[in-house]
């Protein structure tokens, strides 16, 4: 099978030698995303709820670009800045899966890119 690269404007771009996800056979694997404006580059918002809404609208973006959406996503994988913010990310991360939820695992981390909160990356079946 051919691995392609996804890419789309509507996404924050790739800043180094990765690529927004690929495409290979009917699946996707995205790059996690962070919630970077893809118009002006810039970090948005100031809470985790705030920013986990940003990097839903990015993995979105990403999957289309793909061929698929949300509703195909199989895994994923968060990245917490801070486990205090499982809640409130947990709160937003839920509106955009529907039953049954994608696998996930959640981590917290040092840091992130930008100084972000959240950080989303995930496995998808596309069409």
């Amino acid at each position: 099978m051919e691995k392609k690269r996804v890419h789309t404007n509507d996404a924050p771009a790739a800043v180094g030698p990765y690529s927004q996800a690929i495409r290979i056979g009917d699946f996707v694997f995205t790059a996690g995303q962070v919630a970077l404006d893809p118009a002006s580059g810039e970090m948005v918002g100031n809470d985790v709820a705030a920013q986990t809404e940003q990097v839903m609208s990015n993995l979105g973006a990403v999957l289309a670009a793909a061929g698929s959406d949300l509703s195909r996503v199989i895994k994923t994988t968060v990245f917490l800045q801070s486990m205090g913010d499982f809640a409130a990310m947990n709160a937003v991360y839920a509106r955009y899966f529907p039953e049954p939820f994608p696998a996930r695992s959640t981590v917290e981390v040092g840091a992130l890119p930008k100084g972000g909160l959240v950080e989303i990356e995930c496995i998808a079946h596309a069409q």
